[in-house]
């Protein structure tokens, strides 16, 4: 039979059984192909109810179909009359690499008229990238609805790498973390090798942003922003290509291509359009990650700024309970567990009454400092303490660790007094738990699943591995044989007779692990929370609180900087003009043309570095006055801007005073 589609025929031959839409066959109707391999081209099915068979990717893939209907309506939401049109569209198409017709997805150059089966892409490596927006189906948004599937990239491709550990090194939480490319995934960045923070999310590799450019969807701002960076000598690593030397390699993944989000363009792994075919040595990952889109992230991001709103909301109703009577703790900056620790557990520590801080540094001076940014410094320098911690193991998402000392003085129980105390009186939070430790705190322990990446332990995580993937009977009880006395110790011990006995095995293993090792320190740590009302909250909210549990602080964008400040002004005309000033300065700092920082603006006025999740007390404002230089009023969190003739004045003066007042107060810091 001959595999080819008759896609150059009319439409009632084509609707013939080789093409699926009159009797069913074996052929994918968009790709003309018989294999059926989910892993490289989805899954294939044949419905009969439609006479249709398909690969899902070659489905999901083509270029000019949209899903228009529900999730239950035609296939997976694509229209029986869409599909029958991409096909009679995609007649007319020659595969640039099997020069056959019915070619469905094409470049993404503007201007670039190959097209491509999909199967034919895989073949060459080509990358094919969700480009555009889509409608979304309800399990991908759900939290780490593609951790299965993900591979991650780790590889810093800068030209000049500074890390001295190599290449591949990657430590989370530091300087040396590896960002990859926030559209391909494909390629990465030491955080230092590009001088980028570790809050910022947003870094597109040179071919990706080269694409964007092209096809329009670059922002004008971002454009002028990298244009001043080269200009002033700034960032310029993130305009470099990367090291010739070092090919993308693949991480050991049969999966060779990119699928980010249900719409994609076939994109060439490098800029020119002429070498979409690749050499073998060029490998792309498979990530099917929804945080890859632009529309899902934005989805995401939109719904963790609601569920932050519902947080803060919450946790102002827990601070009703908060009186005006004070407790002082006296700490010390360069101590801040032990001072803190001391605080807590002296006899007058009242959770309900009002904080005050009381900063000592090693020579016993001391300065007293009742205002919010005080308390805030003090719970910033806290949590940070906490997260790296012998309480806790884990990269960036944390759980618990067992540590028999901290056991024995009830620091587990000490640690949540602390993280709920933070919560309610306005100071930051932690937002390093993993969804494990949430969920065991909210559900309990129970009903939790732990994975995989929950094992922080290098051996045991090594253990497991080589129990999961053992090929053979032979060699998983090899395995079993090794680590004998491990299983025996952890109570995981069981008999193997077949291959499918490793689930098991695994599942018990993680369970021992990550769960029932902790017991005792998860129960303590769980009443420390109750402090307040704390888990209570939590357990009625879980959305809510998992969106400041585990995720840190939102970025901050000029934006949400002008929307978190209420502007007063004794004059209407002075508020119009010095307000354009205001939000024409914010994308100024957010663009990169200003020596300071959205966080320094926001630190100049209130002491935080970023919005605590109970927001701030009393709300920040701004006020226009005829002030030689911008003052910030951290007792009241209020902002009092010069009023100039020109924007160029304005500029001077905020840059000039911000800059000079934190520089100076990093000095004299304890």
């Amino acid at each position: 039979m001959n595999r080819r589609l008759c896609q150059t025929q009319p439409e009632e031959l084509r609707m013939s059984k080789t093409n699926n839409f009159g009797i069913p066959s074996p052929f994918c109707v968009l790709c003309g192909r018989t294999d059926d391999c989910p892993e490289k081209y989805g899954e294939k099915k044949t419905y009969v109810e439609h006479n249709l068979t398909v690969h899902y990717y070659c489905l999901l893939m083509s270029s000019g179909i949209w899903q228009r209907g529900e999730e239950d309506e035609g296939v997976d939401g694509f229209l029986i009359t869409d599909i029958r049109k991409e096909v009679n569209r995609a007649a007319k198409l020659t595969c640039n690499i099997c020069k056959k017709k019915g070619a469905s997805i094409g470049c993404v150059a503007p201007k670039c008229k190959r097209s491509y089966h999909f199967p034919c892409g895989i073949q060459k490596e080509c990358i094919f990238q969700f480009m555009e927006d889509f409608r979304d189906a309800s399990w991908e948004l759900e939290e780490n609805a593609y951790q299965d599937l993900l591979q991650c990239y780790q590889h810093c491709d800068i030209r000049r790498c500074r890390c001295k550990k190599g290449r591949d090194y990657n430590e989370p939480d530091s300087k040396w973390e590896i960002k990859r490319c926030q559209y391909c995934g494909s390629r990465g960045t030491h955080l230092a090798c590009s001088s980028m923070k570790s809050w910022e999310q947003n870094w597109e590799c040179t071919e990706c942003r080269s694409i964007l450019a092209k096809s329009g969807n670059y922002s004008k701002q971002k454009k002028r922003s990298l244009a001043t960076l080269e200009k002033t000598g700034g960032t310029t690593c993130l305009l470099e290509e990367p090291s010739p030397k070092c090919p993308r390699q693949s991480p050991g993944s049969q999966r060779n291509f990119l699928l980010q989000s249900p719409k994609i363009m076939c994109q060439n792994n490098l800029s020119a359009c002429s070498h979409l075919e690749l050499p073998a040595s060029n490998r792309v990952m498979m990530s099917l990650s929804p945080l890859m889109s632009n529309r899902n992230w934005s989805l995401r991001k939109k719904h963790l700024r609601e569920q932050r709103r519902e947080a803060s909301n919450i946790l102002k109703e827990l601070k009703l309970q908060v009186n005006t009577k004070t407790t002082r703790l006296n700490i010390n900056a360069e101590n801040i567990w032990n001072s803190a620790l001391k605080g807590f557990k002296q006899r007058n520590f009242n959770p309900m009454k009002t904080i005050e801080i009381k900063f000592t540094n090693g020579k016993n001076r001391s300065k007293t400092d009742a205002s919010a940014a005080s308390k805030h410094r003090f719970f910033q320098l806290l949590m940070h303490h906490l997260q790296n911690s012998s309480l806790f193991e884990g990269s960036s998402a944390k759980n618990l660790a067992l540590d028999f000392q901290a056991v024995e003085e009830n620091l587990y129980f000490e640690a949540g007094k602390m993280i709920a105390v933070s919560l309610v009186h306005g100071g930051p939070s932690p937002g390093f738990f993993s969804k494990t430790l949430f969920d065991c705190l909210v559900y309990g322990p129970e009903k939790v699943k732990p994975a995989l990446e929950d094992v922080a332990d290098v051996d045991v995580a090594q253990t497991i591995k080589m129990i999961k993937y053992a090929d053979s009977l032979a060699e998983l009880q090899s395995t079993i044989h090794d680590c004998y006395e491990f299983l025996a110790a952890a109570g995981c011990l069981r008999p193997i007779t077949s291959l499918c006995d490793k689930k098991m095995l695994v599942n018990d293993i993680l369970i021992h692990h990550v769960i029932k090792r902790i017991i005792s320190p998860l129960e303590s740590f769980r009443q420390g929370l109750k402090t307040l009302g704390v888990l209570e909250k939590m357990q009625m909210h879980p959305e809510a609180f998992s969106s400041i549990l585990c995720h840190k602080p939102e970025r901050l964008s000029a934006e949400t900087i002008c929307d978190l400040f209420k502007i007063h002004s004794s004059s209407d005309v002075d508020k119009v003009q010095g307000a354009d000033f205001w939000m024409g300065y914010l994308q100024d700092v957010e663009s990169g043309e200003s020596v300071v920082t959205l966080e320094d603006i926001l630190f100049f006025v209130t002491g935080s570095h970023s919005v605590p999740p109970i927001g701030f007390d009393p709300e920040p404002t701004i006020k226009f006055s005829h002030r030689r230089y911008p003052t910030g009023n951290r007792f009241l969190n209020c902002l009092e801007l010069p009023i100039t003739t020109t924007y160029e004045q304005f500029k001077n003066k905020m840059d000039l005073t911000i800059r000079n007042t934190l520089t100076v107060e990093r000095e004299f810091s304890f």
